[in-house]
């Protein structure tokens, strides 16, 4: 039972971290183009991650059961794995770099599961799971982002060509709330419901485990025979979310917001908007997407129309890397992790 809280209050660290660690996803071009105050964004932020985690659990079944064999694991190795993923998204939270914190969660958790099946690679499920939903989401989700952010500011661009600044500022700074708004539901959409898979894997584990059977009658609510996410997980992941994303995640936002491209009202609603239409329709397919490389590569897909050279490519090669680096080493810090505890 102590592991079990251990594993609650990791994954609700986790969850907290996500929320001031992907703030940025949201706010970042509203801040930037002056629409709202810092401080006007975060609350708004924060109460549309709240309404987005309260929308659903399709996400939260694909972390839950969708990657890993559920049966291989144990209290253990999903603590192991959210350490490895809190580990990596403090490092890069310091550094100012938007990483992914879904690829961080999975990664160290998978880590984590090989570690405690001895090296054996099965009881990962590569062809139902991590191949379609993270994977090829994965590779897609940037391109797609970066293609469709500068095709809708190409069509606005087109459309508002005789409209002075002016009146192009004044309507897109409205229009832009809507689209902040929609941002930050979508990412609640997608990233709360991670968590609430997490924890819902350790009541699984925990119940299959037998670490619940003498348990007084008034906490047999823990009890899980079948994966399925409880209200009480839900609501506790999307007030988690919401208070972290309340925090702020300043180092990313000057990131996002400020070093990578320039922006106006419209280039905010070109990017927030793609962005947003991506991981709503992931979500509803069950896709732990990376809101963090969708709003990144839309926000230069718009620039880059905008105009090529205004990018700064040199933040956004920074920002691949950590990309790139992001799976492999929190799979790494979850296998040594779980490695470390089976030591002792």
């Amino acid at each position: 039972m102590t592991l079990f809280i251990l594993v609650v209050l990791a994954a609700l660290a986790f969850e907290y971290i996500n929320g001031f660690h992907d703030a940025a996803n949201a706010i970042a071009t509203v801040v930037s183009t002056k629409v709202l105050t810092p401080r006007q964004a975060i609350s708004l932020a924060a109460f549309f991650n709240l309404t987005g985690a309260l929308a659903g659990t399709a996400v939260a079944s694909t972390i839950g059961k969708g990657m890993i064999d559920a049966n291989a694991i144990t209290m253990t190795t999903i603590l192991c794995g959210l350490l490895g993923a809190i580990v990596w998204n403090l490092i890069t939270w310091w550094l100012g770099l938007p990483s992914s914190s879904s690829h961080a969660l999975i990664g160290g958790l998978c880590g984590a599961a090989v570690a405690a099946a001895n090296g054996d690679w099965s009881v990962l499920k590569w062809t139902t799971g991590l191949v379609p939903k993270v994977v090829i989401p994965m590779l897609t989700s940037p391109v797609i982002g970066f293609v469709m952010g500068g095709l809708l500011m190409f069509v606005l661009l087109v459309a508002l060509r005789r409209a002075t600044p002016h009146i192009v500022n004044a309507i897109f700074g409205k229009a832009q709330l809507v689209s902040a708004a929609w941002m930050a539901h979508s990412h609640g959409t997608n990233d709360a419901q991670k968590t609430m898979g997490i924890i819902t894997l350790a009541l699984f584990a925990g119940t299959q485990g037998g670490a619940f059977n003498d348990l007084p009658p008034s906490m047999q609510f823990l009890q899980t025979p079948e994966f399925a996410v409880p209200r009480w997980v839900i609501i506790v992941c999307a007030i988690t979310m919401a208070a972290g994303t309340a925090a702020g995640g300043w180092r990313i936002i000057r990131t996002l917001g400020h070093k990578m491209v320039k922006l106006q009202p419209v280039h905010g609603f070109a990017a927030e908007t793609t962005a947003a239409v991506i991981i709503q329709v992931a979500s509803s397919a069950g896709i732990p997407l990376s809101t963090t490389h969708v709003i990144s590569t839309s926000i230069m897909g718009v620039g880059a129309v905008k105009r090529f050279g205004g990018v700064k490519w040199g933040v956004v090669e920074r920002i691949i890397w950590a990309w790139v680096l992001t799976l492999p080493v929190t799979a790494l810090l979850g296998y040594l992790l779980t490695r470390l505890a089976a030591a002792f």
